[in-house]
């Protein structure tokens, strides 16, 4: 289905919740000033034009941006499925929306006040990255790091470059690359340089993930169009040609690029990179580690981050004893979900990241992940983990979650929404947001009128996204200005 690039069809692509604990930012302040705020006067047909004379105003004084942050009060008037029926019965009704299916709950409570075809699979772009970041949570600690080796080869003149699933490897001079806390190219070659050996040959060891590395539903166009690169262990900057350029083309060849990259900046001939396996028994020469799972979980979600998204997918695949894969990468993020107490029912995934066309979701699903991180107490260990029993004090290990949200008109890939249009929602929304040409999702949270917290999947199937995202973003914002008691 071509044309279906997130970069091509006009918009990016995301506190822990104890009650008390889930901060809004009540006064997110978006300032627009006009070109006029700055008065310049030239006047060609002036004495002042002719003479070399301008006439500048002062310049206005300076704006503060003033975020007020604060706990979602204790005592706001619960919501009521009624009160959120009558408050969106209109802008439900928009035939912007397509095919649309959606529900809202009460973040207080676990319960359902609104639902429209939840149970309906729908397909969920770029917010099935909701269900990555929970299946991680789960399953991994925060931790936790990717490697990247470089070892000795079969032959003397031989270094092997071994990925270990890391595509965030930088080789800016100044060691900035994309993703922020980044490993550096060069800290492996002084580490190289230091070891005493050398090599005229770069091996790169791309065996630990396998089968294919496009998915089911990925178009190969959108490898130029900057959304995806080819998943292979490792990469320089995601495999972006402009390394500093979000939707930047990417690279067909990441990892063989990447051993390009090492050999140039060991003053060797990149012609004399290849494809290749590293001996059994090779000794390290040197290594570098990823930042830690929560900061690329946090830079996958605020910028929707593909292939951060299909390499994070690969390491829930490894802590479930499933191969680095595409199929292992949904075997684990299927099986610990549902070892979560999840219902996965209409589930079908073929990827992490949500830009395939053939992955389905429920709104129930994705809104039941968000509601189940933001409830008050901890619903997990024990016999109801998915939050209809009564729960602990323990930290609920999908809170974090809550934080990797974008803002509304603020961060991300909320950053261009809620400015013009529903600006009284900007700052109060927080949600992920999914666009493909075929589909658009919000799912989130928004503190409402009356201070209580709701949670909601909203998705829309079968309409271009410049109409169904405003669409969208205006259930939100009737959401966030609703007195639904």
């Amino acid at each position: 289905m071509a044309g279906r690039n997130k970069q091509n069809i006009g918009g990016l692509e995301a506190k822990r919740r104890r009650r008390t604990w889930i901060v809004v930012s009540s006064a997110l302040v978006v300032v627009l000033v006009a070109a006029a705020a700055v008065v310049l006067t030239v006047k060609p047909w002036t004495e002042e034009f002719r003479h070399g004379g301008l006439t500048i105003a002062a310049p206005p004084s300076p704006v503060k941006v003033l975020p007020q942050v604060a706990p979602a009060p204790t005592n706001g008037p619960a919501p009521t499925a009624a009160g959120l029926t009558a408050a969106l019965a209109a802008v439900v009704a928009n035939p912007d929306l397509g095919v649309f299916a959606a529900q809202v709950s009460d973040a207080d409570t676990g319960a359902v006040l609104w639902g429209h075809d939840a149970d309906k699979a729908m397909i969920p772009a770029s917010t099935a990255k909701i269900l990555t970041t929970a299946a991680a949570l789960l399953a991994l600690p925060g931790d936790h790091r990717v490697t990247t080796e470089v070892v000795t080869g079969a032959a003397p003149n031989e270094l092997v470059l071994v990925g270990g699933g890391d595509p965030t490897l930088t080789a800016q001079p100044d060691g900035k690359g994309y993703y922020p806390d980044g490993p550096k190219l060069s800290d492996l070659v002084a580490q190289i340089k230091a070891s005493g050996r050398s090599a005229d040959t770069i091996v790169v060891d791309v065996s630990a993930y396998t089968g294919p590395t496009m998915a089911q539903g990925w178009l190969t166009e959108d490898i130029a169009g900057g959304s995806i690169a080819p998943i292979e262990p490792v990469m320089i900057d995601g495999g972006r040609l402009d390394p500093l350029v979000e939707y930047s083309p990417r690279t067909p060849t990441p990892a063989l690029d990447a051993g390009k990259a090492l050999a140039v900046a060991l003053g060797l001939d990149p012609n004399r990179v290849r494809m290749g396996n590293a001996p059994a028994g090779a000794t390290r020469v040197a290594s570098v580690q990823s930042a830690p799972l929560r900061d690329r979980l946090r830079d996958m979600m605020v910028h929707s981050d593909d292939v951060l998204a299909e390499t994070i997918g690969r390491e829930i695949a490894a802590a479930a004893g499933a191969e680095q894969s595409f199929a292992g990468t949904v075997t684990g993020m299927t099986t610990t979900l549902q070892a979560a107490g999840f219902d996965l029912t209409g589930t079908t995934l073929h990827d992490a990241g949500g830009l395939s066309v053939d992955d389905k979701i429920t709104p129930a699903l994705l809104d039941r992940v968000v509601t189940v991180a933001a409830l008050p107490t901890s619903p997990f260990n024990q016999s109801d983990p998915t939050g209809n029993g009564a729960g602990n004090a323990a930290p609920a290990p999908l809170a974090a979650l809550l934080d990797y949200l974008p803002v509304a008109g603020a961060t991300g890939s909320l950053s261009d929404r809620y400015t013009v249009r529903d600006r009284a929602a900007a700052g109060w929304v927080r949600a992920k947001t999914g666009t493909l040409d075929v589909a658009s999702s919000l799912v989130g949270y928004v503190l409402d009128r009356d201070g209580r917290v709701l949670t909601f999947a909203l998705m829309s199937n079968e309409r271009l996204p410049g109409l169904s995202r405003p669409a969208l973003d205006a259930i939100a914002a009737t959401l966030r200005n609703c007195a639904c008691s």
